[in-house]
């Protein structure tokens, strides 16, 4: 039976998204891992939306809170809004209380990555702070340490993420990830994948 491995994600201007899609890649890179791309809902009017000139969203399903229960291992996505999670992944996770009664993710495997607009804009504060949210859980939250190897250590360009999980930079807006963001990307889920398909094996 399949390993699966969900990556939800929250994206206003498609930085998450872009990750989020490498991560998939990279978990589905492991023999016997199913990994599905999950967008979580917009709390924002499309009013609001147009002001900020946010693009519309993709065609990646919307996620309900029972859908977590049949994952076995999670990569959770999301923006910076002043070094914690965006509101609309944040009133996702309040909705998962039922989960929680029953303790249904108790135990199941959970990494984290993320877009800042800047290299102070939270990029350790968002990761965190969201630990918090898996916590209360009893989620096994899997950080990527420096398994990245050398990609780890670059200075010669700007390169986000940490040992916590995968980042960008969005900075206005308009830089996209980079080629080594995602690389990087591609690691965390292929290193969670493994992780997670073990755990279950174990189980």
């Amino acid at each position: 039976m399949a390993t699966k491995v969900y990556i939800v994600y929250y994206s206003m201007y498609g930085h998450v998204e872009k990750l989020a899609e490498e991560i998939r890649k990279g978990a589905a890179s492991v023999e016997g891992v199913e990994a599905k791309l999950w967008q979580v809902s917009e709390t924002l009017s499309e009013e609001v939306l147009g002001k900020m000139s946010a693009p519309p969203k993709s065609d990646v399903p919307v996620i309900t809170p029972n859908d977590l229960a049949e994952a076995d291992g999670f990569v959770f996505g999301f923006p910076t809004r002043f070094g914690m999670m965006s509101a609309q992944f944040k009133a996702f996770l309040d909705a998962t209380g039922g989960l929680w009664r029953t303790q249904q993710l108790a135990g199941k495997p959970a990494g984290i990555f993320y877009s800042t607009g800047s290299q102070g804009g939270g990029q350790e504060t968002t990761a965190l702070t969201a630990i918090t949210q898996l916590v209360h859980h009893g989620m096994i939250f899997v950080p990527i340490g420096y398994t990245f190897g050398a990609g780890m250590f670059e200075m010669e360009q700007v390169k986000g993420g940490s040992p916590y999980g995968a980042g960008t930079y969005a900075g206005d807006g308009s830089r996209m990830p980079s080629e080594l963001e995602l690389a990087q990307a591609f690691h965390q889920g292929k290193y969670i994948a493994g992780i997670t398909k073990k755990l279950k094996a174990a189980a």
